[in-house]
């Protein structure tokens, strides 16, 4: 494989990071020399990264193509590119449908989708593949878990679920800031709260056969603190307008 990517964004960053960190890894790199501060650090990183004068000669020099580009110039930047018929094409680009990428990189007829997650960098985090290759499904296994789907449906669906991170981290930093206001000072506060939700994150695969719901209810001990806050939590709503604004996201995703 010689892998190129159109668009040197954050997430191009954490994909070569993320390989790179793998014991023996040896596949060339070639990146467009857009974002140039991206570019530049991953090239002085590892010695087979380079920069390509422009999109055009990253595929010229590649085999394996990652569309990283955002889906607002998708339409602006893939047209111009001589894409080759063995080109295999792998796009990260979220809201672009795969009949979309394929009329954009013809005569190239081997496309797939992938939705890696910013934490490959750390070899961590699920990356999900439609339509289900198991190539693309065994690249991004060697640095996270892969999850092929046969049904767009099910990848718009899952897609959905990426739309949720900052609102985790607001949740970390309510409970974070509470606890400063309240005497707890850094990097006390900061480290209960990290350590806390690292350990919480263990529960769903200590207890495969739990669901979700299951293990709130085993948690909200009857009369208790975390019943408490699950109840006004409930009773305010909060839950129904988080699966609200789930769906406004997959009708944006689901829109193209």
């Amino acid at each position: 494989m010689k892998l190129g990517f159109i668009g040197t964004g954050a997430l191009t960053s954490a994909i070569v990071t993320g390989l790179k960190s793998v014991a023996g890894n040896d596949v060339p790199v070639v990146l467009s020399p857009r974002n140039e501060a991206i570019a530049a650090d991953l090239a002085s990183r590892f010695a087979d990264v380079r920069i390509a004068a422009d999109n055009q000669a990253v595929l010229d020099a590649c085999d394996t193509i990652m569309l990283a580009v955002r889906p607002q110039i998708a339409h602006d930047v893939l047209p111009g590119l001589r894409f080759r018929p063995d080109h295999r094409i792998i796009s990260l680009i979220a809201t672009l449908s795969l009949e979309e990428i394929v009329a954009l990189v013809s005569p190239a007829e081997r496309v797939t989708k992938a939705l890696p997650m910013p934490m490959v960098a750390q070899r961590q985090g699920p990356t999900i593949i439609y339509p289900p290759d198991p190539d693309v499904v065994a690249f991004f296994g060697r640095f996270g878990k892969a999850f092929a789907v046969k049904d767009v449906t099910e990848f718009d669906a899952l897609s959905v679920a990426t739309a949720t991170f900052a609102t985790y981290f607001k949740y970390l930093d309510t409970l974070h800031g509470w606890l400063q206001g309240h005497g707890v000072v850094d990097p006390t506060a900061r480290g209960y709260v990290t350590a806390l939700f690292r350990a919480l994150a263990q529960a769903p695969e200590a207890a495969p056969d739990a669901d979700f719901m299951h293990l709130a209810q085993e948690y909200a001990t009857r009369g208790g603190i975390n019943e408490q806050v699950l109840r006004e939590l409930t009773d305010r709503k909060l839950f129904e307008a988080f699966a609200e604004s789930l769906d406004g996201v997959h009708r944006r995703i689901t829109a193209s």
